[in-house]
C-alpha cells in the first residue's frame, strides 16, 4: 500500500537527491574547466554503464529502445547542455532553463495521445516562457544566446527521452539508465574525437588532477547512480503525485550552489525569471490535484 504523505526519512531522501541534482550544475562548471564537453560527458556516461552493466540485468525493453533513450539523453540532452555550459551559460540559468522539458514532455504527450490543451497547461507555459524570455533580454558576456539556445535544444531532447522511456516501460529504471548509457557513451565519444581533436583528448587525460576526476564521478555515481536509484525507491513506496512536486526543487538548489560555490551573481532580473519558470512549473504540477481536491469536496 502507497503512503500519501513521505516519511521524515524518505523525505529528507527526497532532498538528498535535489540537492544533487541541483548541484550537479556546479560539478559539471567544475569539470569543464579540465575536460572539453563532449569528452567530459562521454567519460560520465562509459562510468555510469561500467560495471554496471554486469551487475543490473538488461531492463525488458528492446534493444532499439534503449538505443534511443540513450542517444537521446547522452548526446542530446548533456551533450548540448555541457557545450552550453562551456562558457555560454551559467551553472544557476542552466539548471533553471533546462526544466522546460517538462513542458516539452507534456505537450509530446498530448500530441501522440490527440489529448486537447488545457488552459492551466497553456498559463503555466506561458509564465514558463516569459521566465526565458527575461533571461534573453539579459543575455551577456556569461549567459550567450548560443548557450540559451543550446539549453532549450536539450530540454527538448530530455523530453524526447522521457516519452521513449515511458513507452519503453522498463521495470528497473536505475538498469534501464545503465544500460542506456552504452548507448550515450559511443556518439559522445565520437563527437570529442571529432570536435575536439586527439590533442585536445589527449591534454585532458593527461593533465587531469584528482578533482576533475571526482566531477567524472559524481556525475555518475552521485547523480545517475545514486540519483536515479532512490528516485525509483521513492516513486515505488509513494505515488508520482507525492514524490514529483520535490523535482522543483532541482533549480533552487542549482541557483543556490552556483552563488555559493561559483559566486555566481543573482540580481533582481534572474530572481524574477527563476520566479515565472518556477511559478510555470508549480501550475503545472499542483492545479491539476488542487482542482480534482476541490471537485471532490
Amino acid at each position: 500500500m502507497q503512503h500519501t504523505t513521505l516519511s521524515l526519512r524518505h523525505g529528507l531522501l527526497a532532498l538528498a537527491v535535489m540537492a544533487v541534482w541541483g548541484s550537479n550544475f556546479v560539478v559539471i562548471r567544475l569539470g569543464l574547466d579540465q575536460f572539453p564537453p563532449f569528452l567530459f560527458a562521454g567519460l560520465r556516461f562509459t562510468l555510469a554503464a561500467l560495471p554496471g552493466i554486469f551487475f543490473l540485468p538488461r531492463p525488458n525493453v528492446t534493444w532499439l529502445n534503449l538505443a534511443a533513450y540513450g542517444v537521446l539523453i547522452g548526446a542530446g540532452q548533456f551533450g548540448l547542455l555541457f557545450l552550453a555550459m562551456d562558457g555560454h551559460i551559467s551553472p544557476g540559468l542552466a539548471s533553471l532553463v533546462i526544466q522546460v522539458q517538462v513542458f516539452f514532455t507534456i505537450f509530446l504527450s498530448m500530441a501522440r495521445s490527440g489529448e486537447r490543451v488545457r488552459g492551466f497547461q497553456i498559463l503555466a507555459c506561458l509564465l514558463a516562457v516569459a521566465g526565458i524570455a527575461v533571461i534573453a533580454a539579459h543575455v551577456n558576456g556569461r549567459t550567450t544566446p548560443l548557450g540559451l539556445a543550446l539549453v532549450v535544444l536539450a530540454a527538448a531532447s530530455w523530453a524526447v527521452g522521457n516519452i521513449v522511456a515511458r513507452e519503453g516501460r522498463a521495470s528497473n529504471f536505475l538498469a534501464y539508465v545503465v544500460w542506456g548509457s552504452l548507448f550515450s557513451a559511443p556518439p559522445l565519444l565520437a563527437l570529442s574525437l571529432l570536435v575536439e581533436g586527439p590533442a585536445a583528448i589527449g591534454q585532458a587525460l593527461g593533465h587531469a588532477t584528482l578533482g576533475g576526476w571526482a566531477a567524472v564521478v559524481w556525475q555518475s555515481l552521485g547523480n545517475s547512480w545514486f540519483g536515479y536509484a532512490s528516485w525509483a525507491f521513492l516513486l515505488a513506496r509513494y505515488p508520482s503525485a507525492t514524490v514529483s512536486p520535490m523535482a522543483l526543487l532541482v533549480p533552487v538548489f542549482g541557483m543556490g550552489a552556483a552563488v555559493l560555490w561559483l559566486g555566481e551573481p543573482m540580481p533582481a532580473w534572474k530572481l524574477a525569471a527563476a520566479a515565472l519558470v518556477i511559478l510555470g512549473l508549480g501550475v503545472s504540477v499542483f492545479y491539476p490535484r488542487l482542482h480534482g481536491y476541490l471537485a471532490r469536496g
